[in-house]
């Protein structure tokens, strides 16, 4: 995992970015209730086995935690990841 990728939160947008070598990489999500549900998460391919798709998750998990959302993971990268982890959704 390439520990120097800057994950950035644009609210507005509802998604969670990095950009590395000038490639985009986001996890979208949207906001129901008290729910933070993940719809999308995308990795060019140039960018691919560099743990990116991982650390927007887990920035997005974290803040979905700290907000006391629970988190539905209707992307299927999250809810793989949140299988892998035995992280609780609640």
């Amino acid at each position: 995992m390439d520990p120097d990728v800057p994950v950035t939160h644009n609210a507005a947008a509802h998604r969670y970015e990095a950009v590395v070598d000038g490639h985009l990489s986001i996890c979208e999500y949207e906001l129901a209730g008290g729910k933070m549900v993940f719809t999308h998460t995308v990795v060019p391919p140039e960018l691919r086995g560099r743990g990116i798709a991982e650390k927007l998750v887990r920035a997005a998990l974290a803040d979905a935690r700290a907000e006391g959302r629970k988190v539905v993971p209707a992307c299927s990268y999250v809810a793989k990841f949140l299988e892998r982890h035995n992280t609780n959704s609640h």
